[in-house]
């Protein structure tokens, strides 16, 4: 399952430089999947729809900072726990359960993430 920022965020950034997929962004800003990864062209999202890598997509909170379900990967892959949550001085980053994901599937979307 994807990781959230909960509302009680304090906006302090200390999450987004620790994510190795780059899937975390500050309030307002706009996001894209080949931001921090190796994605080029179209690629398919978890819910099937198909988008351009590059394309910009509206930030999902305007307030706190927030993560892409489509590119999280709970850290799996990559350490032992989602560093965000690791480093998170009010605990704000928390399972998400509208995005429930094995490990095995969360290992598959880090590949597709990171092409070598």
């Amino acid at each position: 399952m994807a990781i959230h920022i909960t509302s009680e965020c304090i906006n302090c950034g200390a999450c987004e430089p620790e994510c190795p997929n780059n899937a975390i962004y500050e309030g307002g800003a706009t996001w894209a999947m080949a931001d921090g990864t190796s994605l080029q062209g179209k690629v398919t999202l978890i819910d099937g729809t198909e988008v351009d890598a590059e394309e910009r997509f509206p930030a999902l909170s305007d307030d706190i900072y927030y993560i892409v379900p489509h590119k999280c990967t709970e850290c799996v892959g990559f350490h032992e726990e989602p560093q965000c949550a690791a480093v998170c001085p009010v605990d704000c980053c928390v399972p998400d359960p509208n995005h429930v994901e094995t490990k095995e599937q969360l290992l598959e979307k880090k590949k597709r993430l990171h092409l070598d």
